[in-house]
């Protein structure tokens, strides 16, 4: 997984909501008059307080003739209450008035068509809604906001309850018509509220001597097949639980957020074997139908409403059609298939339309690594590519949350010692032979750029990025405690890089690797969190062919005997001997990275 293809030649958001958050469900449904003129409105303001902040969500529906742009005003009724950042709109603040302009992508309202928007704020004393709203210069009439029921009980201590939503949440003087809607999207979905802790993976972690030190850290759930929906209580890469049991066991933790990889696509993981998915290159409509829909259909279930769920969308797809395909090193015919009839584009943008159109769910879509894009040749492709399946299929960019780099890799998060602008003897950096020419040498440097290169080609200017560090800490005795020698240029880096892999292609079941920073939230600026999106200790696949009904194959760059090919420099492979295939439990390389773990455990 994650393929390198060789080139030739916040603090962002308001670390939000504690784990106390209590909705307000002030709701306010603004009608308007005959009398007004085409523009006719109406909106619903909701807010979810916490002491001294809040999150404030915005709902307009046109009733009036189809626009092209708009501008929504609205008037705080306390001096105390700010906009702190927001969302989905332009939002700007001159004392008590806010304004929020549309952005490029959802100007343009059909008659009976809704948007909605959003903003983190802050108070003090009170926090009142406003009264009244104007879209384009129009009042979307006056009147008197709706009063919610209060909570009749002490707010509950933990984010998300245990069972169904408090009924206090929606208004009880005028009951809705349908079912509550689902959560309101937050900044950022990790910020303030605890991961769900994987029953499964905990058990495994704990089997193994020391693994109690790290068995409570969240980690994602993996959906590799369409039969890992219901749970596969046979499988030995899968568990027993299915996406409905992990919600609810979620739920029952009090946990804040629960993370999901959405990893199907037609001819998945079209340049690698121990991968390879069980649907073949022309079997889009099985994905949507059997796989992205019902996963929608149990995640949009309202009993989940107050959990954020977090989907990874699709590892390793997008990337591939620009460095895996013809005309590229090692260029496979599967990826010029799939790049050819539009799988893995239309499949990523039927997923991402489906499960962003649910309001608590967070999309998070695949970028690769440093060693695989980090070369001017892929950059700005591969970030043309993500924009590209994020508009298809009837996709917006509003449904992607953010990206998410390194994930199930080995790639460090940080070189301390190494700088990419270093010149030992009159040669740079990167002219070694690790960096190869590439512009970064770790994960952290490489996010922040790519995060600014796409939200330079239209993406939302609030989008955060995940990085995977469940396996790159590189610690232990073998690693450098500053730079290596001065008599060249490579003898500098390899003396002093942390990432002692033999080559940044190198991404099975590594030798030496450890665990990384443990999961948290806004580490870094446009940093959402750290996460551990890949459980440790499950392989990457298996050292030799090993026969098995669950589609994994066997790819040699995971034999520890493979001398390499030209997407990894014709380097050893660095594997580990006697993996288990993809996903099934490989003990001895979770007790190698305690060992290795960096920060070191205690």
């Amino acid at each position: 997984m994650n393929l390198w293809r060789r080139l030739s030649g916040r603090n962002r958001a308001l670390a939000l909501t504690s784990a106390g958050v209590l909705v307000a469900g002030g709701l306010v449904t603004l009608p308007v008059t005959a009398a007004q003129a085409a523009t006719q409105c109406s909106v619903t303001y909701t807010t979810s307080d916490w002491p001294g902040g809040f999150t404030g969500t915005v709902t307009i529906k046109n009733i009036g003739d189809a626009l092209t742009s708009w501008n929504l005003g609205f008037t705080f009724p306390n001096s105390s209450q700010r906009v702190v950042n927001g969302w989905s709109a332009r939002w700007s603040q001159s004392g008590q008035n806010v304004t929020a302009q549309n952005e490029s992508y959802n100007g343009a309202l059909a008659s009976g068509a809704s948007t909605t928007i959003g903003f983190n704020g802050s108070w003090s004393g009170s926090n009142p809604k406003p009264t009244q709203f104007t879209l384009n210069g129009t009042v979307c009439n006056g009147g008197t906001p709706t009063t919610s029921t209060p909570p009749t009980s002490t707010p509950p201590t933990s984010t998300p309850p245990t069972s169904t939503p408090p009924t206090s949440t929606p208004p009880t003087s005028t009951p809705p018509t349908s079912q509550p809607p689902p959560g309101q999207r937050v900044d950022n979905p990790y910020a303030g509220v605890k991961g769900y802790v994987n029953p499964e993976w905990k058990a495994k972690a704990e089997s193994v001597s020391g693994g109690n030190r790290v068995s409570n850290n969240p980690t994602a759930v993996w959906l590799d097949r369409i039969a890992a929906i219901n749970g596969t209580p046979d499988s030995s890469s899968n568990g027993a639980m299915g996406v409905r049991e992990h919600l609810d066991a979620a739920l029952a933790q009090g946990a804040g957020y629960i993370q999901f990889v959405i990893y199907n696509l037609p001819g998945r993981d079209c340049s690698a074997l121990a991968s390879n998915g069980e649907l073949g290159p022309d079997e889009l409509p099985r994905y949507k139908s059997e796989y992205i829909d019902p996963i929608a259909a149990i995640q949009g279930d309202t009993k989940y409403r107050n959990l954020r769920i977090v989907n990874i969308i699709e590892i390793d797809s997008l990337p591939n059609l620009v460095t895996n395909t013809s005309g590229n090193a090692g260029g496979t015919v599967m990826c010029d298939t799939v790049k050819a009839n539009g799988a893995y584009v239309n499949g990523v943008g039927y997923a991402l339309a489906k499960l962003g159109a649910i309001g608590n769910v967070y999309n998070y879509i695949d970028a690769a690594h440093h060693g695989w894009i980090g070369w001017d040749s892929n950059f700005g492709p591969v970030a043309d590519q993500l924009k590209a399946a994020a508009v298809a299929s009837g996709s917006t960019v509003a449904n992607v949350q953010g990206f998410i780099v390194n994930t199930a890799n080995y790639s460090a998060l940080k070189e301390p010692y190494v700088k990419i602008t270093d010149t030992v003897n009159g040669q740079t950096v990167r002219q070694s032979k690790w960096a190869d020419w590439n512009q970064y040498l770790d994960e952290l440097s490489f996010a922040q750029a790519f995060r600014q290169k796409l939200v330079s080609i239209g993406f939302d200017s609030n989008i955060g990025m995940l990085i995977d560090t469940s396996r790159n800490g590189w610690g232990g005795s073998a690693r450098p405690t500053g730079p290596g020698p001065s008599t060249s240029v490579d003898a500098y880096v390899d003396g002093g890089r942390v990432d002692r892999r033999f080559h940044t292609g190198n991404w099975c079941n590594q030798a030496g690797a450890g665990l990384g920073e443990r999961p948290r939230a806004n580490p870094e600026t446009g940093i959402d969190a750290y996460v551990w999106v890949k459980p440790p200790g499950e392989s990457d696949g298996s050292s030799k062919e090993i026969p098995n009904n669950e589609g994994k194959g066997f790819d040699r760059m995971c034999d520890p005997t493979y001398t390499g090919n030209a997407r990894n420099g014709n380097n050893m492979s660095g594997a580990l001997p006697d993996a288990p295939i993809s996903g099934a439990w490989f003990a001895a390389q979770f007790q190698q990275l305690m060992q290795n773990a960096y920060p070191p455990l205690s």
